[in-house]
């Protein structure tokens, strides 16, 4: 019976193990970050700001004198940043145990990445799927490694409209591109997982989702900012289900994790499933093919 109530005690020892977060300054990715750092990993505090990473990093070690956390920059929203990031860090590091990617926006106005991409699509999916991709030689060098992506329950409100990625030609509907970038995490978690199968790559690629957790990306919306306060879990308590998909030893390739309770918007993590679009083979394989395309990426197992 799965054990509903698993938690940060629940997380073994990460001593001798090399951690990266993405988007890991505030909120869900400093609390995941927090709680692998105070298990004695190594831990990579991969963010666009200057100035808020390397707070993250002094308040870590403020609380912790212990802990091993760094900061390392990296704009999601420019190709040339993910691309140096992972030049860097092979440079400086010849394992990578854990890729958490958890960085994303939510729901701004319209905008375009360096790159002209949709700015949610561009950072939420193509971002992470090119630093995967260009940190998949040293994770696959790594034993027990594992890739882990965060997506949201908005996942449902996605449907990908391959004719129009940049929402060039229609009109701009904030959630829906919100939702398109989220699904966009779960198929390249899935067709990553059928790849690594593939090719008899040992290497996890899970996905979890936080529920409704009260983060700075709420910030472009007050409505859900004040209904947030209401509902919303502490960011602690939002971490979990990453963190469970990112040590749980039972977790499987392809397991998506989330809270346990109603409409999975609270609570402690279990295995969930995602919407029945999410698992579209078809779409999920076009979806890599186009991001190889877009990113200049290529993958090699």
């Amino acid at each position: 019976m799965e054990n509903q109530n698993w938690t940060t005690g629940n997380i073994p020892d990460q001593k001798g193990r090399i951690i990266v977060v993405t988007g890991a300054s505030s909120g869900i990715g400093f609390e995941t970050a927090k709680a692998l750092a105070e298990k004695n990993a190594r831990v990579i505090i991969a963010v666009r700001n200057e100035g808020k990473g390397r707070n993250a990093v002094q308040k870590l070690k403020n609380e912790n004198d212990n802990v091993q956390a760094e900061f390392m920059l990296i704009d999601l929203a420019d190709l040339e940043s993910v691309k140096g990031f992972a030049e860097k860090f092979k440079a400086k590091f010849d394992q990578l145990d854990l890729l958490i990617n958890n960085a994303g926006v939510m729901i701004p106005p319209y905008s375009r990445t360096k790159d002209e991409f949709e700015l949610q699509f561009g950072t939420n999916h193509l971002g992470h799927f090119a630093l995967t991709g260009l940190l998949l030689d040293v994770i696959q060098k790594t034993n027990n490694s594992r890739i882990v992506n965060v997506s949201s329950s908005a996942h449902r409100y996605g449907n990908i409209n391959f004719d129009d990625l940049n929402w060039g030609k229609r009109s701009y509907r904030k959630w829906r591109a919100y939702g398109d970038s989220k699904i966009a995490n779960l198929y390249f978690t899935y067709e990553l997982q059928r790849k690594f199968e593939q090719s008899g790559v040992d290497i996890i690629a899970a996905a979890a989702h936080p529920g409704i957790t009260m983060t700075d990306l709420q910030r472009h919306s007050k409505i859900i900012e004040f209904f947030s306060g209401f509902v919303a879990m502490k960011s602690k308590q939002g971490a979990l289900p990453t963190l469970r998909a990112a040590v749980d030893e039972s977790a499987r390739s392809g397991d998506y994790f989330g809270p346990d309770g109603f409409q999975q918007m609270r609570g402690f993590p279990i295995k969930v499933r995602s919407n029945k679009l999410s698992y579209n083979i078809e779409i999920a394989k076009k979806l890599w093919d186009v991001s190889e395309k877009l990113t200049g990426v290529t993958y090699k197992f």
